[in-house]
């Protein structure tokens, strides 16, 4: 079997294991609930067992694993109950980015959100590969919060912003059509919203592009007893 964790670059050995860590959770390969063993992802990384555990604990803050004394540290599950904290935070916080942006955002910023959005109808017309319109989707939200120009509030984004990749990664996975008939007309209409010029409007049309994942993933975990 292939290792799936590249060897750590020596930079910040802790923060570099987060990185690796995370991406490898993101890829699959470490799914809701799967345990994360110091010994063996030091093995993988080359690097110390300390350096593993400060990087699981950096992890940990970012709501992306859990430890438990009689459990070890494993990676979150994707609970109804999660999703329903996770989405309510993050439905709060992007109004009050797209809000701020609508006042704040140049023709460039703009102009790249355009091009985000763009870049996802390229992917399914590419046959529309879930992960990468993911990524896509996260890319733009980034760029919205960036274009708000509020670091606290971009801090706060970040704080939440792994759990919601991990979740939409499990929506995808139990019904990509979903998110695929969504994506690009939701995204390309926040963007017209923000050019518009009408709060009120873009503030109800953020909240409802959250939701509408919550409802989604919500739905879909029913459906398997999650």
């Amino acid at each position: 079997m292939s290792n799936p964790l590249p060897r750590a670059a020596r930079r910040g050995l802790a923060e570099e294991s987060a990185d690796r860590i995370r991406d490898a959770i993101f890829a699959g390969h470490f799914p809701p609930g799967a345990p994360l063993r110091e010994v063996e992802l030091a093995a993988s990384l080359e690097v110390s067992r300390g350096s593993v555990r400060e990087g699981l604990a950096l992890l940990e803050r970012e709501g992306l694993v859990r430890s438990a004394w009689h459990r070890g540290t494993t990676v979150v599950e994707v609970t109804a109950e999660d999703v329903e904290e996770v989405y309510t935070v993050r439905a709060a916080l992007d109004r009050l980015a797209a809000t701020t942006a609508l006042r704040r955002a140049t023709a460039d910023e703009l102009a790249a959100l355009d091009r985000l959005v763009d870049a996802m109808a390229d992917e399914l017309a590419d046959g529309g590969d879930g992960p990468r319109l993911l990524a896509l989707d996260i890319a733009f939200h980034d760029a919205v919060y960036a274009a708000a120009g509020n670091r606290r509030l971009t801090r706060a984004w970040h704080a939440v912003r792994s759990q919601v990749r991990l979740f939409q990664l499990r929506r995808i996975a139990l019904g990509h059509a979903h998110y695929r008939a969504r994506v690009v007309a939701e995204h390309r209409e926040l963007v017209a919203l923000l050019r518009a010029g009408d709060a009120e409007t873009l503030a109800r049309v953020a909240e409802e592009h959250v939701d509408s994942a919550r409802r989604g993933l919500l739905a879909h975990l029913s459906r398997v007893g999650g």
